[in-house]
């Protein structure tokens, strides 16, 4: 019987500091101070327009129905549990019962053999507030409808204050679960354990969304399940592993294209693991030029680290590359890591990888991959920064985010420097670690260091929130390493196969203009949507020109900076001081505004990535034709002898060799 696995997530502060409080929201849209949301010394629970359920009201699932009841007990003063279920053969459940946590009597107990036996007073008072479900199937399709419904109670309603105390909406979220597992093992009590984290998140003592006795039931569990036992953990974790090598030699042997790799320590127990599929060595030829690797989860249970290769293809959606699990966190581990996904993709290198401020990581990558330009995702250090300058700034912390934020986004890098000094002498932080961290890491955050290279839109919230709803959904389930094995072939084949059968579907033309008629013809509506929000604000610009040749954009409202484009009418080159272009791929608005005034009626094809095309793998300009032609001869001629066979074959061999060790310079487009 294999252990349940547990995934937190990782909140280990870059600086090296343990004691650090690190409030990881990466799936947010910005990160938010605690002390923020709260309200006369409360936490406040995020609102949302829920009406009253009524008879006949549709629900998808049972489960999208229970959380709606759920929603509304919550701003109502009660709680809800679940009742009955009921079932048949030919529907199987199809019906559902929620109820009030007060609903019904308890039964009475056995008395026990016992000099003094506790006597609880029971919460249930037979109150008769429902929520009745029943399944039906119109069409083929199911869904649930309310079939009885009251919200009569026969106890008084709680207010917010007291409501928040119910077992139902006390949890602990997995930054504080992580928190509360560090101070456990360092030895902190629990009321102490508490204390710390009122004092991290800027409460008052007893408004954390829990309390001491669930803190308390949290740490007895997690020790029960994990460090109760040291020894069978550690027999059980030993045997999962090997089975889950077992079921990468199983897999290997039935799919050609599945590949794995493993390490052993010195006793042949294995220390790390990992592996991927043919579809994503396949996807990595077309879409390997930026990888994100996140290594946001570890696993409580098996004590080991989650290490996943992402890439975005050409409709926006994260691409599967590879998996793997490492015994730690060390830049030894992580260079094996990184020396076993090169051996993966054949050779090939990533010419962008986005990471977090992982140090181990950060290391490793400079060691096996020195050629490729590491970027951290402004989003990782942006949710950081409540929990390392809130406390310390105060009523000071909200100027210096908004400093901080306009910093990030300047276009010059003595700008930036510049502005950098002066933020750091006016909030007077100029000793502090994370600071002097950040500062050390700036080639790799700011988006003037940036600019100059090409993400692919990775960076873009969307697409985090994707990678993020990706890992969820595999470590989500409390399961097995099997089962998670199995997850990951799932959810990696479903994304294969999606990106395979995607439906080319057309935007609406907003301008009318030839050249954006042209651009949807050969983008994926992904990159057409991007370039056609920049057409559009195209026509929002004025355009001087110099005399030189180049010309100066200017917004219309004058509420941007000016831009410089440079245009170069023998080679059709357009450049563009902003340059969205070589960041993203898609030609900005200052740029397309010059190419109107230049009375261009389609956008030249170089500006069209190859990633980026509805079909990625057709190249059409006159370069690709002519290397497609070359390999056609090629392939026909050396088939005429077997001489010429064993001929081109080693030649081939030789040349790939040299080509790989040579430097990328620039980007075909």
């Amino acid at each position: 019987m294999a252990v349940t696995n547990i995934w937190v997530k990782r909140q280990q502060c870059p600086c090296g500091d343990w004691k650090c409080f690190v409030n990881y929201e990466a799936d947010r849209d910005q990160a938010t101070p605690v002390s923020q949301s709260v309200t006369n010394g409360c936490l406040s629970f995020p609102s949302q327009e829920i009406f009253t359920p009524y008879v006949g009201q549709v629900f998808k699932t049972d489960e999208e129905a229970f959380e709606y009841y759920s929603n509304f007990a919550r701003k109502n003063g009660f709680s809800i549990r679940k009742a009955r279920s009921t079932e048949s053969p030919n529907l199987g459940v199809y019906r559902r019962d929620f109820v009030c946590y007060r609903s019904g009597f308890n039964q009475p107990r056995k008395k026990v053999n016992v000099e003094h036996p506790r006597d609880r007073k029971s919460l249930r008072c037979g109150c008769d507030a429902k929520f009745y479900l029943t399944k039906e199937i119109i069409d083929g399709v199911t869904q649930w409808y309310i079939s009885q419904f009251s919200n009569v109670h026969n106890h008084e309603l709680l207010e917010d204050e007291q409501v928040r105390l119910l077992p139902a909406y006390r949890k602990i979220e997995e930054a504080d679960q992580e928190r509360i597992l560090l101070l456990s093992k360092a030895g902190f009590p629990v009321n102490r354990i508490l204390k710390v984290l009122e004092l991290e998140k800027g409460v008052q003592p007893g408004q954390l969304p829990f309390i001491e006795k669930d803190v308390r039931n949290f740490v007895r569990s997690c020790k029960k399940t994990v460090q109760e036992n040291d020894t069978m953990v550690t027999m059980k974790r030993e045997s999962d592993l090997l089975e889950l090598l077992e079921a990468c030699k199983v897999e290997a042997e039935r799919d050609d294209g599945f590949v794995y790799n493993f390490t052993t320590d010195d006793n042949g127990k294995v220390e790390n693991i990992a592996w991927t599929y043919g579809d994503s060595i396949e996807a990595f030829s077309l879409f390997g030029d930026v990888v994100t690797i996140d290594t946001s989860y570890r696993s409580v249970t098996y004590s080991m680290i989650l290490g996943m290769w992402f890439g975005i293809d050409n409709h926006g959606r994260p691409i599967f590359f590879g998996c793997t699990l490492l015994q730690d966190e060390s830049s030894k581990s992580f260079s094996w890591a990184l020396q076993v996904f090169v051996g993966f993709m054949r050779g090939r290198r990533p010419e962008i990888v986005v990471t977090d401020m992982d140090s181990g990581l950060r290391d490793a990558l400079l060691i096996e991959m020195p050629d490729t330009k590491q970027i951290i995702c402004i989003r990782q250090i942006l949710s950081r920064m409540s929990s390392w300058f809130s406390l310390q700034l105060g009523l000071q912390y909200s100027e210096f985010k908004s400093e901080f934020d306009s910093l990030c986004h300047l276009e010059n890098v003595e700008d930036f420097e510049h502005k950098w000094n002066h933020l750091v002498a006016q909030f007077g932080i100029a000793s502090d670690k994370h600071i002097s961290l950040l500062f050390s890491y700036r080639t790799s955050w700011p988006f003037c260091y940036v600019r100059n290279f090409f993400l692919a839109r990775t960076t873009n919230p969307e697409y985090s929130k994707s990678v993020e709803k990706f890992l969820k959904n595999v470590v989500s389930l409390q399961s097995s390493l099997q089962c998670f094995f199995k997850q990951i072939a799932i959810a990696a084949k479903s994304r294969s196969e999606k990106r395979k059968e995607e439906e080319v579907f057309y935007l609406p033309i907003k301008t009318c203009m030839p050249l954006e008629e042209h651009a949807r013809n050969i983008l994926t509506p992904f990159a057409f949507s991007a370039l056609q929000n920049e057409i559009v604000f195209s026509m929002h610009y004025s355009m001087t020109e110099m005399a030189n040749g180049s010309y100066l954009a200017r917004h219309y409202k004058k509420t941007e900076r000016e831009c410089l484009v440079i245009w170069i009418p023998d080679d059709e080159q357009v450049h563009c001081s902003c340059k969205e272009f070589e960041h993203s791929g898609v030609l900005c608005r200052h740029s397309l505004r010059v190419l109107v005034l230049k009375n261009y009626f389609e956008i030249p094809v170089k500006y069209f990535l190859r990633r980026w095309r509805i079909d990625g793998q057709k190249v059409t300009n006159g370069n690709a034709r002519e290397f497609h032609s070359l390999s056609e001869s090629l392939y026909s001629e050396s088939f005429l002898s077997k001489e010429r066979f064993n001929f081109v074959r080693g030649e081939l061999a030789q040349l790939v060799e040299r080509v790989r060790s040579m430097p990328r310079r620039g980007r075909m487009h």
